[in-house]
């Protein structure tokens, strides 16, 4: 009663898109994917990996909650990594929660 019947128009406001412009598109936003977001990450992921590979006994190292220590024991089959963070202070962390090596010397200097 209230509702007008609606009819498709045939008229030059119902071109269809092209099907390469999308294609294109959907190119375009994969190419700023893998710039700006895949491949910055898998280069943080690897330096990590390096970085946990390479640890060595005697490394100064910082650990993602902020304690500074020097490697006591190192064990190749292992996640874990001794660190001494005093004379008499020694924990035990994940080479994964080691977010940086210091040079030689950081801890003297604290």
């Amino acid at each position: 009663m209230f509702i007008n019947s609606a009819y498709a128009s045939t008229g030059a406001a119902g071109q269809q898109g092209g099907g390469l412009q999308l294609i294109i598109m959907l190119v375009l936003f994969g190419a700023i994917f893998y710039f700006m977001i895949y491949r910055p990450q898998a280069k943080r992921v690897k330096e990590h990996k390096n970085l946990m590979g390479g640890l060595k006994k005697g490394d100064e190292v910082l650990t993602n909650g902020g304690l500074i220590g020097r490697v006591s024991k190192v064990e190749e089959g292992k996640d874990f990594i001794v660190l001494a963070l005093n004379d008499t202070t020694e924990v035990t962390v994940q080479k994964a929660a080691v977010q940086a090596v210091l040079p030689k010397g950081t801890m003297k200097s604290l």
